[in-house]
């Protein structure tokens, strides 16, 4: 028996992210914020390499390992699968979009840096929704989980803390948009 990559695209993110998270940690610190956390409204620089950079890297960069290993226990659980039912190149390009989206709105909406694939997470939760997906019909597990969690982050936006709740609800449409209108590969043949 032998150890197979089986997620390529998941895989790779996860050690990308790994990576980060050690070196900020140890001999390059001050990594994370200066090429992994998106700037808020203001800190932009449309002439920066690093601040257009930051619009796609920020998913690579966490606060510390509870952040990471709070992502990471979803993308590893979910993201395989999905990458199974929507093919590596699509499921990469639905993070890539996820993470622009979710950059350039914070760049446009908010005051505060955002960091960390929590994003991608609630994208991959309501993507997943749609695994069984047939056009012309919603999936009660899809409502659900729209109202379970996406509920959840509208609730908790009201509190304060240091949480991207808005983050969360954007990636959850992006799942629910990719979901809707782009079937799994084992469906679409």
């Amino acid at each position: 028996m032998k150890v197979k990559y089986n997620a390529p695209a998941v895989l790779t993110f996860t050690l990308i992210c790994v990576v980060v998270l050690l070196l900020s940690r140890t001999v390059a610190r001050g990594l994370t914020a200066a090429w992994f956390m998106v700037p808020g409204r203001g800190g932009f620089n449309a002439v920066s390499v690093r601040s257009w950079f930051t619009l796609f890297s920020h998913v690579a960069g966490h606060a510390d390992w509870n952040h990471f290993l709070s992502n990471f226990a979803f993308i590893l659980l979910l993201g395989p699968i999905l990458e199974e039912n929507y093919g590596s190149s699509s499921l990469l390009i639905m993070m890539a979009l996820t993470a622009v989206i979710t950059g350039v709105l914070n760049v446009l909406l908010f005051r505060n840096g955002l960091l960390g694939a929590s994003g991608i997470v609630f994208m991959m939760i309501l993507l997943a929704s749609f695994t069984n997906f047939s056009r012309g019909e919603i999936p009660l597990t899809f409502i659900l989980v729209l109202l379970i969690y996406l509920g959840r982050e509208i609730a908790a936006s009201f509190s304060t803390n240091n949480i991207s709740e808005f983050a969360h609800i954007v990636g959850g449409f992006c799942g629910s948009l990719f979901g809707f209108f782009r079937p799994a590969k084992s469906r679409s043949k």
